[in-house]
């Protein structure tokens, strides 16, 4: 009986500490590229089974490895059984092909996006982005890297053998039930923490210069980066490119969304271990994963303090050191690109994001719902028109007590300060994600939005926290062409946006017009002159069917269909 209690304990002590080595996607390149969404299972746990989505495969994606300037041709099935969207995360794309709520795949359809690599080398991702149901999405596996290389990295002396010592690292954390499947929706015992959908992950590296690509594809956790007794590693790249130079570190903040590349020199640690670890521990009051979210026992979110992970110090990948490979990377680079932030002396705009909670109180100010401006996300609205061509300075402000990471569309821009002072050197470069602090905290960013624009179909911006998100922490913005002058036929000045609608439609380029609303019996509901070029007519309270909009001026009368569904 000894004896067999020895070997039971044996197991279980086997069954707590085992690792397994982690999972590196597969890749696919070239200007074809082809994914199929879809179902599949997959052991998080030894011999057990979880329900999963994934992307040609049963969990996460594969690397998608494109050039700069390259054309792409990409087919996304979707099989899944249920609407989605696909999201080029950071990529400069036009808003149709950018992949937003709006861009819907439905089940058994297939969506075409072609388009031309315009971004730098860098580390993007793609994950889908279907309103109240992104978060849902990305936790069962659906989210996949994309590798953006050009011509100035590949002249610098850098790790780049795809897993060698290249290493994707997905970051994530997951709630699990009784039976190992994944929990979904707004849950905070997320206490599994995954590498490449690995759990407790280990990673045999070269005793060299090795790069890691690191994600944090959490739907809301906020992680420390570090390694074992405080190893010095080196930032090379933000979430659209590289630096000027390499930024040594000891930790690097990596909030949802965000990507990081680090180098870190393995020359003198052959047959060691060294964990890649979060160090919770160190992180404010404010911020998801630190010890506590709010000021007081009151602003708590539920079961927030009866996961392990929050406050404490948890590892993340082992990298077990091997002999190196007979050639690679043996120093770190002195610098790497040039990179010249947008001149604010030709900036054409400046606005200001206020992030809040929906409704008053100590619960809500940590739980939410959160909005922007105080208006939560609505698909026919949008907040903000944005000329061609515009440099724009954009200050973000969080009233809420819990830090948000903020992420845009369309374009990267250069953090000019947070909470009035400049940031870190490597926060200097191109991003897309930035951390906004909580009570009262402030980013200011410039940024320019060219070369693409397009009257109907918007970009988003809003709250990486996938859970935020998907409750209407979200925001809708038209990139459009310089106005022209309105001629007597009206073909080209007036849109309407969305049709059809079921709430909100703006009609654009109404400045100076007399606009009349009619049902389709001819009755006149609406009469407006606007003195704007943008006119919004919320239709929420009309039946369902067809209604008739007139523009007229002394020159022109011209009627405009829209569909009330």
């Amino acid at each position: 009986m000894k004896h067999f209690a020895s070997i039971l304990l044996l197991i279980i002590v086997f069954e707590v500490t085992a690792q397994k080595q982690m999972l590196i996607p597969p890749t696919l390149s070239g200007e074809d590229v082809e994914l199929v969404l879809q179902p599949g299972t997959y052991e998080f746990f030894d011999g057990i089974s979880t329900a999963t989505l994934g992307a040609n495969g049963d969990v996460l994606g594969p690397t998608i490895v494109l050039d700069k300037n390259q054309d792409v041709n990409i087919t996304v099935e979707n099989k899944i059984g249920e609407t989605t969207t696909i999201h080029w995360h950071g990529m400069h794309v036009s808003a149709a092909n950018d992949g937003g709520p709006h861009t819907t795949i439905k089940a058994g359809e297939i969506w075409n996006p072609r388009f031309t690599v315009l971004d730098n080398a860098a580390t993007y991702w793609y994950h889908p982005h279907l309103h109240m149901k992104t978060n849902d999405h990305v936790l069962q596996g659906l989210a996949g890297l994309i590798i953006v290389r050009d011509e100035a990295e590949a002249a610098l002396d850098l790790p780049r053998d795809y897993g060698v010592d290249d290493i994707p690292v997905v970051i994530q954390t997951k709630a699990f039930d009784s039976n190992k499947q994944i929990v979904l929706g707004k849950s905070a015992l997320d206490t599994e923490v995954l590498a490449n959908a690995t759990r407790r992950a280990f990673y045999e590296v070269p005793a060299q210069v090795v790069r890691l690509r690191l994600l944090n594809g959490s739907s809301e956790r906020l992680y420390n980066i570090g390694f074992t007794g405080n190893m010095p590693f080196y930032q090379i790249a933000s979430d659209g490119g590289l630096l000027q130079s390499p930024v040594q570190l000891t930790r690097l903040w990596l909030s949802p969304g965000e990507r990081a590349e680090i180098l870190i020199d393995l020359s003198d640690q052959e047959g060691q271990n060294i964990n890649l670890k979060s160090y919770a521990s160190e992180l404010p009051t404010g911020y998801y994963g630190a010890a506590q979210v709010g000021m007081n026992a009151m602003m708590t979110i539920p079961n927030y303090n009866s996961n392990p992970l929050n406050g404490s110090d948890f590892n993340i990948l082992e990298l077990r050191v091997a002999e190196p490979l007979a050639t690679g990377v043996r120093s770190i680079l002195r610098s790497l690109v040039n990179d010249t932030p947008y001149n604010v002396n030709d900036v054409d705009r400046t606005r200001s994001i206020d992030f809040m909670a929906q409704s008053m109180g100590p619960t809500f100010a940590v739980n939410g719902p959160f909005v922007f401006d105080g208006r939560s996300f609505d698909l026919d609205y949008i907040n903000q028109t944005i000329p061609l061509n515009n440099t724009e300075i954009w200050t973000l402000t969080n009233h809420s007590m819990i830090a948000h990471p903020f992420h845009i569309h369309d374009v990267q821009f250069y953090i000019l300060s947070r909470n009035g002072a400049p940031v870190a050197q490597n926060e200097r470069g191109r991003k897309d994600v930035v951390i906004v602090p909580p009570r009262g905290g402030t980013v200011t960013f410039i940024t320019k939005f060219e070369d693409f624009a397009d009257d109907e179909i918007p970009y988003m911006y809003h709250c990486h926290m996938l859970t935020h998100e998907d409750e209407g922490m979200m925001g809708q913005f038209l990139v459009v062409g310089t106005t022209t002058a309105v001629n007597d036929d009206l073909v080209e000045s007036v849109r309407i946006y969305p049709n059809p609608s079921s709430g909100m439609v703006q009609l654009r380029g109404v400045a100076q017009n007399i606009v009349k609303l009619y049902s389709t019996n001819g009755q006149l509901l609406e009469l407006r002159r606007p003195t704007g070029e943008v006119e919004v007519f919320d239709l929420s309270t009309y039946a369902e069917g067809m209604y008739y909009f007139e523009v007229t001026n002394a020159q022109y009368s011209r009627t405009y269909k829209l569909v009330k569904n």
